[in-house]
């Protein structure tokens, strides 16, 4: 089958339920679960699941121990309008409520308790501007109060073993000071806009499985658009389950060359007319000094250090973040 994938046309989707396919083995094993679109224009992940519960289904892929569970739809909302969000951002704020107050957190009191029962999680996601797949890592092991955390051996080796040679770093502790920085500055009434001056804000899928006791990688399978992100996404599900052993197939080797980054600084979009001196891809490197942009009053948003461009959003909605700053990063992934 070719992995390059051609977008279908919109279709209309249930929104008042989650479609969810579990498979469990007759033998005891890991416990996986593997989520595509939480943002709603991010169906690469949707399309990978589809493909390896097909096979599944056809016995063409064979469970032989554990279980492994399937939401290729996570934010159908979202999906059926064909946009990031339903009401706002499911990947932010992730936790259960005995109030719900929007959709978003509908849904969250369906997906947390379902998280709960599994041991690791892949995300699947896509992103805006054109570049290459990468994995975004969790917190080195540490008994601190923003992500305590102790199963990071297991979560590099998995990250390298999902067909990507480029792994990110530092999301939570980063989300963290651009919120300190929001906070001086924010002055929004709506829900959506006082929740991005919480640092809890920053806790979405990875983050709240990880607070349960998991592991968990986010996958960026590639641009939104781009055809072979689907495949990404397929080739990453097929190498997790012979990773944990749910399969019996030959077990994927750690990457050689992979190049590891740290985020470093979040910077966000204050008005609809600020806007990019160019258009940046993820990794695009910059030098200190160098402008990357312009606030709508003329002044220059420039790079505080030598680095990369990540998660770059021309369309960002003011108030939240607009790009990110990496730089090498100095941990050891080990011999996993």
């Amino acid at each position: 089958m070719s992995d390059v994938f051609k977008q279908p046309a919109v279709q209309a989707y249930p929104t008042s339920q989650l479609r969810i396919h579990r498979f469990a083995a007759l033998t005891s094993g890991p416990r996986l679960i593997v989520l595509g679109a939480v943002h709603g224009n991010e169906v690469a992940g949707s399309r990978g699941i589809e493909r390896v519960v097909a096979e599944l289904d056809s016995g063409a892929l064979q469970l032989v121990r554990g279980s492994v569970t399937f939401v290729p739809v996570t934010n159908p909302l979202a999906y059926h309008k064909v946009q990031r969000n339903g009401d706002r951002n499911l990947n932010r704020n992730l936790r259960p409520t005995d109030s719900p107050q929007d959709y978003e957190d509908r849904i969250a009191n369906v997906l947390c308790p379902l998280l709960d029962g599994h041991d690791v999680l892949l995300d699947l996601h896509s992103f805006q501007a054109p570049s290459q797949a990468f994995a975004m890592l969790g917190p080195q092991d540490n008994q601190g109060a923003l992500e305590p955390f102790a199963q990071a051996r297991q979560e590099q080796a998995l990250a390298m073993r999902l067909g990507v040679n480029r792994v990110v770093e530092g999301w939570l502790a980063t989300y963290a000071q651009g919120v300190q920085q929001r906070l001086a500055r924010t002055s929004a009434q709506d829900r959506a806009g006082l929740l991005s001056t919480d640092p809890s804000y920053g806790v979405g899928t990875t983050e709240y499985m990880r607070s349960q006791g998991g592991y968990a990688i986010t996958l960026e399978c590639g641009q939104h658009d781009d055809p072979l992100a689907p495949g990404v996404a397929y080739r990453a599900i097929r190498n997790t389950l012979a990773h944990l052993g749910l399969v019996d197939a030959l077990a994927p080797p750690p990457c050689q060359n992979l190049e590891l980054l740290r985020l470093m600084q979040v910077v966000d979009r204050h008005h609809v007319d600020d806007a990019f001196v160019r258009t940046w891809s993820s990794f695009d490197p910059v030098r200190a000094g160098q402008m990357v942009a312009l606030r709508h009053d003329g002044t220059p948003v420039v790079a505080s250090t030598d680095g990369y461009i990540v998660f770059p959003n021309a369309k960002a909605t003011p108030g939240n973040e607009w790009f990110y700053l990496a730089q090498p990063s100095a941990r050891d992934l080990g011999a996993t």
